[in-house]
């Protein structure tokens, strides 16, 4: 298998996985919501249902590139939440997190970026 096609797959998954984590573990992204977003509850469930959405349209040749460019829009949007839970040192595990890792985290947004765009075929000219 090509590693384009593997790296989807498993990007795909991710994004399936950690969508439907919003449904199961609500009260884990709850803690993360900036006090300036409003409607957190509903925000939780938005970017869930976004994210296994954009999962699922990465398989989808027809839906790949608009899935690609919804997911780095959410990724984008989501990424004051990181911040947030670095700065305020926002601990959601049982285990305290080490604050260089919440801060870490942050330029992982970017590489997360680029994988999407890679699987995504977002930027690539099709000769």
């Amino acid at each position: 298998m090509p590693v384009r096609k593997w790296l989807r797959a498993l990007t795909a998954i991710l994004f399936l996985v950690t969508g439907a984590l919003h449904f199961v573990n609500t009260d884990l992204y709850l803690k993360i919501m900036p006090p300036y977003i409003p409607w957190h509850p509903a925000m939780v469930y938005v970017s869930g249902v976004a994210e296994m959405a954009g999962g699922i349209g990465l398989l989808a040749p027809t839906l790949r590139r608009a899935a690609g460019w919804g997911l780095v829009a959410l990724l984008i949007a989501v990424f004051p939440a990181n911040v947030y839970m670095a700065m305020d040192r926002i601990q959601v595990t049982a285990q305290p997190i080490p604050q260089a890792l919440l801060w870490a985290r942050l330029p992982l947004q970017a590489v997360l970026i680029w994988l999407v765009m890679y699987c995504a075929e977002i930027g690539i000219r099709k000769r």
